[in-house]
């Protein structure tokens, strides 16, 4: 019995899985209250039992697209640096970061519940990305791209202002303005636009 438990989940049951991480986040996105897990089933195409096996609770599944989400934000980081120079990577990660604080929309009050409770480390996540955000301020400081004076920190505030006054789907092009205001800032006086 030992044996079966370290067996690799068979192909279909990792792309169940998978399908329902997306669809979960992106109904999480787009929803104004969190959506039922059936709907959730229904839309990735599997039955409520399947969900169930992949996710027993809401709480798992909250958590699954949550840490998913997280560890698109910390390899994004690396990605992007691999394809672009440091402030187009900044910047199209501060996009990224945008779809993450809108996946929370949906399932903000499991959500918080389950911070409260310390099932979720806010710390950690917070560390997480933040270290994220120095990969590549780090990589723009070193091509003198991007201003040497500014923390992870301050960008972490600066973006979770703009995406709560301009994160809906309706505020787009607002939080793409801010965004680019953002970075204006962020490169030295002598590359600014």
């Amino acid at each position: 019995m030992a044996a079966e438990d370290t067996r690799r989940p068979r192909a279909d049951a990792a792309r169940n899985r998978q399908q329902l991480l997306a669809v979960a986040t992106r109904l999480f996105a787009s929803a104004e209250t969190e959506p039922s897990m059936r709907a959730i089933a229904s839309e990735a195409g599997v039955g409520i039992a399947t969900l169930y096996r992949h996710f027993p609770t809401r709480e798992s599944l909250v958590d699954a697209v949550y840490r998913d989400q997280v560890a698109r934000l910390t390899s994004g980081a690396r990605e992007l640096l691999a394809e672009l120079d440091p402030p187009a990577a900044l910047r199209r990660w501060m996009d990224l970061f945008g779809e993450w604080v809108a996946t929370k929309n949906g399932m903000l009050d499991t959500l918080l519940a389950m911070i409260e409770s310390g099932e979720i480390g806010h710390a950690h996540t917070r560390t997480e990305l933040l270290a994220a955000i120095d990969e590549i301020l780090d990589a723009g400081r070193t091509s003198g791209q991007l201003r040497g004076d500014v923390p992870a920190e301050d960008i972490a505030a600066a973006l979770i202002g703009i995406f709560t006054v301009a994160g809906s789907p309706e505020h787009k092009a607002m939080a793409a303005r801010l965004l680019n205001l953002l970075m204006d800032g962020l490169r030295p006086s002598s590359r600014r636009r």
